[in-house]
């Protein structure tokens, strides 16, 4: 684990959070790693805990990922701009795409923020042509695309004393049915149906292998992305969640890990099960004395049971697990997950780093023509003119470079500090002074019921309990529903505001005294209160909210006789009776 202070925690809180054996330094990414057996440690022998990222959409763009989601391949979308704007414009793209997604500024921030590992999910045709296009049928071409972005990776990883897991993430002919996954073009022979892609997977490890042998800064070898194939019953099994022996799949990782060994007896050798990961039926025990297991965790609950079979697996065959993808849920998910891993030494690579949405720690802008395509991607209707394809598609990936994209720090404080404190700090500075305005949006940063209170604070579906978290997915990824005021540029405010619920706002009041608190509301109904509690105490309770006329109908209410201290002052809007929106608070001093 990292004991370098991260923003707003000490060293000391963090460290009596969790046990001694958890601690490894992050410089100690210049040495290799090797499984010893539950746990994965340096070459001193140190316990390893990994805090990683997977770059997902980066060599490989699920459609999602892009506000795709009709058709959503990569090499359709692909095709499919090429039919709206043409082969030259959408090369333009693609290139342009691969340039600006991962750049060293990237990689320099996740070790500022505290990650000390990275996931690279690789499409397997940046590194070699796929089998229907090699001039000889058998042999292999070698592509410097993906070599030379994974050296740069790797130079970038290096700089920063952290770690690099190479993941196999679309195989030669797709290694499931879920073909968003891996890019894959059913019409074509599967990587299941095909030797020649099986041997096509072989050699790319091998040449991978060979390559980075000697680099101790790569962490392993993730052979395999997320199988999903039903092998022995593929009508009713099709993405193997049942499978019984998975025999196709262990011998295959086999003769993979038979191939990096002829020039490679350092790395680790990470394996993941079918079904998505999790399905190790017949695969186990492992063959290779340096190996990991990598589970794949999604929307299900953060308690002890749902890690049960994970650790159990771990204790049978003494091996050492990895939670190799996760995430993609709201921050209180995320904390009470990255808590539970921890716990359990148990390293993580949370998917993905940036994309098209606000879950993540890097959001990519959209922008009207961009829009316009996607609307048309997904419904077929209103097709875009060439010209808007090619500019909105165009500044779409100019805006995925970092410092033309929205950094939710937000997210970022529910990875690294909300999971040993419950300690709360403010959203931004909030320095008081006659007449300033507070946006509801800009709540405090800690967990739900310190910095706020929300009754749907995550997605557990798949545990039987579907939630949300934020409804308008958008601004911030916690608990609290926000929606964007169309009426304003770059505004928005609190709604879908029940009974019960709060935020809670630390400000900066430059001068004590009593004030008047101003609130901007929106109702729908005659029987909304709130109450303003300032310092542990209310000192306004059960303020009617008048009936505005709807929801996006605003209306400023006044609450007097508020008194505050100079300096830090806890404010929070409790909501009596929910049914109202809130905008903003402004502050007044009357005397």
């Amino acid at each position: 684990m990292l004991l370098q202070t991260f923003k707003n925690i000490s060293v000391k809180v963090l460290l009596l959070a969790l046990p001694a054996s958890f601690i490894s330094l992050q410089g100690s990414a210049q040495s290799f790693l090797r499984a010893e057996g539950k746990k994965i440690v340096d070459e001193s022998g140190k316990n390893v805990l990994l805090r990683g990222m997977g770059l997902g959409g980066w060599m490989i763009q699920e459609g999602y990922m892009l506000h795709v989601n009709k058709d959503s391949r990569q090499y359709r979308i692909r095709e499919r701009l090429e039919e709206l704007m043409g082969p030259a414009e959408t090369k333009e793209f693609y290139d342009t795409w691969l340039a600006n997604n991962t750049r060293k500024i990237d990689i320099d921030s996740m070790h500022r923020w505290g990650f000390n590992s990275v996931r690279l999910p690789m499409h397997y045709n940046l590194y070699t042509l796929p089998i229907e296009k090699e001039p000889v049928a058998g042999q292999n071409t070698w592509l410097e695309k993906g070599f030379k972005m994974t050296d740069d990776l790797l130079a970038w990883c290096k700089a920063n004393h952290m770690y690099l897991i190479l993941d196999l993430h679309a195989t030669p002919g797709g290694q499931g049915n879920d073909l968003n996954i891996s890019d894959r073009n059913p019409d074509l022979p599967s990587l299941w149906d095909s030797e020649a892609n099986k041997q096509k997977m072989i050699a790319l490890w091998r040449k991978l292998a060979d390559r980075y042998k000697n680099e101790p800064n790569i962490a392993g070898y993730d052979i395999i992305n997320e199988p999903n194939w039903g092998f022995d019953d593929p009508a009713n099994d099709k993405n193997g969640l049942k499978e019984k022996s998975n025999a196709p799949l262990r011998k295959l990782m086999v003769d993979i890990t038979a191939a990096i060994r002829e020039v490679d007896k350092k790395h680790i050798i990470i394996i993941e099960g079918n079904g998505w990961g999790n399905n190790y039926n017949g695969i186990l025990p492992t063959w290779d004395k340096n190996m990991v297991l990598s589970f794949h965790k999604y929307w299900n609950f953060n308690d002890q049971k749902s890690v049960e079979h994970i650790i159990k697996t771990r204790d049978q065959y003494n091996v050492p697990a990895w939670i190799g993808e996760t995430g993609e849920n709201s921050n209180v998910w995320l904390t009470e997950e990255i808590h539970l891993l921890e716990k359990n030494n148990l390293g993580w690579a949370l998917w993905p780093l940036k994309k098209m949405g606000n879950n993540n720690p890097i959001e990519i802008p959209s922008n009207l023509n961009y829009d316009d395509v996607t609307n048309y991607l997904n419904t077929g209707r209103h097709k875009p003119k060439e010209s808007n394809v090619y500019s909105g598609t165009l500044e779409m990936a100019i805006h995925a470079k970092l410092e033309n994209a929205i950094i939710h720090h937000d997210v970022i404080d529910a990875i690294f500090r909300q999971p040993f404190t419950t300690a709360t700090k403010p959203f931004k500075a909030n320095k008081v002074t006659n007449g300033t305005i507070i946006n509801a949006v800009d709540y405090d940063l800690g967990r739900n019921g310190f910095a706020y209170f929300d009754t749907d604070t995550a997605d557990y579906h798949t545990s039987g309990k579907p939630g949300i978290g934020n409804r308008g997915r958008i601004y911030r990824n916690d608990g609290v529903d926000i929606s964007k005021d169309s009426t304003a540029y770059n505004s928005f405010y609190v709604d879908h505001i029940e009974t019960g619920e709060w935020t809670q706002y630390i400000i900066q009041v430059k001068t004590a005294g009593v004030y008047s608190v101003k609130l901007k509301v929106a109702a729908a109904t005659d029987d909304a209160k709130l109450s303003l509690n300032i310092n542990g105490a209310d000192q306004a309770k059960e303020v009617a909210i008048p009936n505005t006329g709807g929801l996006k109908t605003w209306q400023v209410i006044t609450v007097k006789d508020i008194r505050l201290k100079a300096g830090s002052n806890k404010v929070r809007v409790y909501a009596n009776k929910g049914g109202y929106n809130l905008h903003w608070l402004q502050f007044w001093r009357d005397k």
